[in-house]
């Protein structure tokens, strides 16, 4: 820490009496991270940078009592704390291990209050509704949803009622797919299709009418869809139910923005004063003057066709569904465990591959969703599978940035998938302004933004930045409907 650097009171930064809330999410970063302490002796001012966790281990609130020492961060390791807590948060870090599971058949007692805790950490009483059902009537609960969702795309232009059911629908199949999938982790992968295949069919449909209903002209109303979607008394259907809406409603004004106006040729004027920088550090191996628009989107920048659309959607709805492995957490209570908390990626794709019929996109999109373009505070498939391919084929390289196929991505031709680029934006933006986390107090739309902008494409290449650009608009697109 230089003498320059401005140094901020550690009592400021984690300011709470216990070792819940802000307080443990920090504890558990700096201790990862391996921050440094400068402790300054009021008395002589003599300095010492010492770990952490030597101090934290004698004293739980060492930074909060009196005494000659101050303790602080500089600056530098302040804001990187920073940015982790946010991308703690929007990943749902604070996951609980699981213990090893018994190979018994559970008991009603057992098997209820493994549901109250799993709807205390996250998924919300209505969990219980579905339990209580056979897999027939889950099926049919979700048949009878988007026999709903038809009706109102044919019947109905009140933005009311199609909000309302577009979220009841989004939850339902959310939580649907919770139970259904976390029982067939349990039994081995023919079996776990067998079960998982109705609802897997169902699901792809009623996934269909909403994307349908949505890219419609019939937009659902955003401030409606947040109102309904806090009655839930589960944070992580919440989430999943807004990424989800949100997601497809991106989708959709992409479609038409690369469809019906000049944006792809305002993309190409403005490509290398606005761009091409940022681009060129993600793929050093060509010439600058090799980087355009067609060599950040393999194919080109075109809009996405239907069916392609509602299989990505399908990815969007089931993108955290590794969750159901280790979903008992409560915030502040547990420590921060990345190997826990990358494992939910990790296994969401694997399982998808081989316990479900859930399409390939949906599979690609679970196990890229954290990538950040291989930022190092990013998680999944990418690096690993990326470092034994180089190694491999040490000549090889990345050509492009962004692929909407699936076989450039699996061969390594280009660093990242379009749908997964699109839900890493979604995830970021949709934590960081909900309301209801306890890590950060909500930012508004436009410091999510600004903070998004500055830190993860500025700062660090995670998100990327003309899908981003988009994304801004889209957002102030929306804001403009509602008033």
């Amino acid at each position: 820490m230089s003498e320059k650097d401005k140094k901020i009171p550690l009592e400021s930064i984690m300011p709470l009496p216990d070792g819940k809330g802000i307080n443990r999410t920090y504890i558990d970063i700096i201790m990862q991270e391996e921050i440094p302490v400068l402790c300054i002796n009021k008395d002589n001012k003599k300095k010492r940078l010492m770990p952490f966790k030597v101090l934290f281990d004698n004293n739980g609130n060492f930074w909060q009592q009196s005494g000659v020492w101050k303790y602080f961060l500089s600056s530098e390791d302040y804001e990187k704390l920073k940015e982790k807590s946010i991308v703690k948060a929007g990943d749902w870090e604070l996951e609980r291990p699981k213990k090893a599971s018994n190979t018994l058949k559970k008991t009603n007692a057992e098997e209820l209050e493994e549901l109250k805790a799993e709807a205390a950490a996250g998924y919300g009483s209505e969990i219980q509704k579905f339990a209580d059902m056979s897999v027939e009537d889950k099926v049919n609960h979700l048949k009878l949803n988007k026999s709903n969702l038809d009706m109102l795309n044919s019947k109905t232009n009140d933005n009311k009622v199609i909000t309302e059911a577009l979220v009841d629908s989004t939850k339902d199949a959310a939580l649907i797919n919770h139970l259904v999938f976390k029982e067939a982790l349990q039994v081995v992968d023919e079996e776990a299709k067998k079960l998982t295949k109705d609802i897997v069919d169902t699901t792809h449909e009623m996934v269909k009418s909403s994307v349908q209903l949505i890219s419609s002209e019939k937009f659902f109303n955003d401030d409606l869809m947040n109102t309904l979607v806090s009655k839930s008394n589960g944070t992580i259907v919440q989430h999943m139910t807004r990424v989800f809406l949100n997601g497809i409603a991106f989708l959709s004004y992409f479609n038409k923005l690369v469809s019906t106006s000049s944006t792809i040729q305002k993309l190409r004027i403005s490509f290398v004063e606005k761009y091409r920088k940022f681009y060129h550090a993600l793929l050093p191996g060509f010439a600058a003057d090799n980087i355009i628009l067609e060599r950040v989107f393999m194919g080109g920048m075109r809009a996405i066709p239907p069916d392609m659309l509602y299989k990505w959607s399908v990815g969007f709805l089931v993108h955290d569904i590794g969750k159901a492995a280790a979903v008992e957490y409560h915030e502040g209570e547990a420590s921060y465990n990345r190997d826990i908390v990358t494992e939910h990626v990790k296994l969401g794709y694997k399982s998808i591959v081989s316990k479900t019929n859930y399409p390939i996109e949906a599979s690609l999109i679970t196990g890229y969703h954290h990538e950040y373009y291989g930022d190092t505070s990013g998680y999944g498939y990418f690096r690993a599978y990326l470092q034994q391919y180089k190694k491999q084929n040490p000549g090889a390289k990345q050509e492009y940035c962004i692929t909407y196929d699936v076989d450039p991505i699996i061969d390594f031709k280009a660093l990242a998938y379009f749908p997964a680029k699109v839900l890493e934006i979604i995830d970021v933006y949709d934590s960081v302004t909900d309301p209801l986390r306890v890590y950060h107090n909500a930012m508004t739309p436009e410091e999510a933004l600004n903070m998004m902008r500055k830190e993860f494409i500025e700062k660090r290449r995670k998100l990327d930045a003309i899908l981003f650009d988009i994304f801004v608009d889209f957002i102030h697109e929306k804001q403009k409907a509602q008033k």
